[in-house]
């Protein structure tokens, strides 16, 4: 930017984004002074480097504003958890799939774990059926995104939503 610019001459441009030509540095920063902006170097691997005729507070402050809105704009993806046990309640069952749907609705994704205790570990299929009945209770609002895998004592699947999530997904799931 403005004397920092150590080449002999630049290929300049207007602040209107008009071609002026190449110039020597000299001459570059003389007509940014006249013009009161800065002179910005753009394309330093250039041959020769590309400067412009800018007000440098202004650009950045414009370049900031929309990072902070790209950011704004970004989707959040976020992982609830929901955890079973192999012998679970039919009524617990329909409380925890009711969870699970809520959270599909509201667009994130869900880590269901079954816990086994003692004896439980020798039985790994009755998880993997639970998981699988799970899976096909909800499987018009999401999708198995990795199938039931056995990490020690847990076994675990992760159900995606269908649907990314919406602004009334996010406003849903604040409500909640």
């Amino acid at each position: 930017m403005n004397d920092r610019i150590r080449v002999p001459e630049v290929r300049l441009v207007g602040p209107n984004g008009e071609q002026v030509g190449i110039v020597p540095i000299a001459k570059a920063l003389e007509l940014a002074r006249e013009s009161d902006l800065d002179l910005v170097e753009v394309a330093p691997t250039a041959r020769p480097p590309v400067a412009k005729l800018m007000d440098y507070g202004k650009f950045k402050y414009e370049s900031a504003m929309k990072a902070r809105e790209a950011r704004k704009n970004q989707a959040h993806t976020v992982i609830k958890e929901i955890k079973l046990r192999p012998k679970i309640d039919p009524h617990d069952y329909e409380t925890k799939k009711g969870h699970v749907v809520r959270f599909l609705k509201a667009g994130d994704k869900v880590k269901v774990t079954i816990m086994f205790r003692g004896r439980e570990q020798s039985r790994p299929e009755l998880g993997r059926r639970l998981l699988q009945r799970l899976a096909e209770d909800v499987e018009e609002l999401g999708f198995v995104e990795s199938r039931p895998k056995q990490d020690g004592r847990n076994m675990i699947m992760v159900i995606g939503p269908h649907k990314k999530k919406t602004a009334r997904g996010q406003e849903e799931a604040g409500a909640v």
